[in-house]
């Protein structure tokens, strides 16, 4: 175990250059004391490593130097198989270049790793796509990845939602998320203080890649940035909510009808159920007739208690699709 946190500490120091005492703690999960002794015990092994004292110190390598370790166990070899996606290798037009790599990886594994890895790809597969949609197409998604690696700003034409639809932006493209099959493109506005915002990249319909670098901001995480836009994006558009009673059949089965935000919340707020069974809930909704959409799905095992409205738009629906279905087609219906 302490072998394997050293190796982590040196490849640590190695990737990223000068890092706390600190850093090294929470990135191997162990205290700050743990790591001075891990430093003494690198440095007394002929690790060519120091310390600068001060707020601005840390610990580094001596410039130049790089570990020849190059062995991997079976669960990292396996994880490894699995770390590389096909798909969106492809969308960003690395494809060739992932299997490529991945044919390296294979020559240099010994017989007994290599055949084990060969196993992991045959029993596992990963898919990022989402169920019930199409692929999102992005014909731009290569240029956008181009001026992500590059630091490069683009000049794009993008179509929104609200109106005007379609607007002419220049970013600063910080990184690229995939999420659910659909990509988007995370960029400061430099013409709006740097604003960080997000985009779809299937909407931008034409862009321009310039010549002029920016600067990425050295704080920026990515990760954390699409975590807590998430967080925000759930928060802005559950402007509302609604109290509705739920079979015991359909409470079971919400999960696979409804999106993971009201499905928790659903869950969180089950009172016990009545003298019919029903169990009442109370779920964030958007707008009324964001809310008629949803939860028409449910059909007659949801009932809405409130708000009012939502009731009321709900029978008025339900009203006229009976009218609708009280008399036969038309002929003019049948094909």
């Amino acid at each position: 175990m302490r072998a394997s946190r050293l190796l982590s500490a040196l490849l640590l120091l190695q990737t990223r250059g000068r890092m706390t005492a600190r850093q090294l703690a929470e990135e191997l999960e162990v205290s700050v004391r743990t790591v001075y002794r891990d430093m003494e015990s690198l440095a007394a092994a002929g690790i060519p490593l120091y310390g600068d004292p001060g707020h601005e110190g840390g610990y580094r390598l001596v410039d130049g130097y790089r570990t020849r370790l190059t062995g991997l166990t079976v669960e990292e070899a396996e994880a490894l198989s699995l770390a590389g996606l096909p798909g969106p290798a492809a969308d960003l037009g690395l494809g060739t270049v992932l299997a490529t790599a991945q044919l390296k990886l294979r020559a240099a594994l010994p017989d007994e790793l290599r055949d084990r890895t060969g196993e992991v790809r045959q029993r596992f597969h990963l898919d990022t796509s989402g169920w019930y949609a199409e692929a999102d197409p992005a014909p731009h998604l290569a240029a956008v990845a181009d001026a992500v690696w590059r630091q490069r700003r683009v000049r794009v034409r993008y179509r929104r939602w609200k109106a005007p639809q379609e607007v002419t932006r220049t970013l600063e493209p910080y990184g690229l998320v995939l999420k659910s099959g659909r990509w988007y493109l995370v960029a400061g506005r430099p013409d709006d203080g740097r604003t960080c915002r997000t985009y779809r990249v299937s909407q931008i319909l034409r862009i321009q890649v310039r010549e002029d670098r920016f600067e990425r901001p050295q704080d920026f995480d990515l990760a954390a940035h699409w975590r807590s836009y998430l967080a925000g994006f759930d928060a802005r558009r559950h402007q509302g909510e609604a109290v509705v009673r739920l079979s015991p059949r359909i409470l079971e089965r919400l999960p696979d009808l409804m999106e993971p935000a009201v499905v928790r919340a659903a869950q969180a707020s089950a009172g016990p159920p009545g003298p019919d069974g029903r169990v009442q809930v109370v779920i964030p909704v958007e707008s009324v007739d964001h809310a008629v959409g949803m939860l028409l799905r449910l059909g007659a095992e949801a009932e809405v208690v409130a708000p009012t409205a939502l009731r009321t738009r709900m029978a008025q629906t339900v009203a006229a699709l009976a009218d609708v279905y009280r008399h036969p087609p038309t002929a003019a219906s049948h094909p």
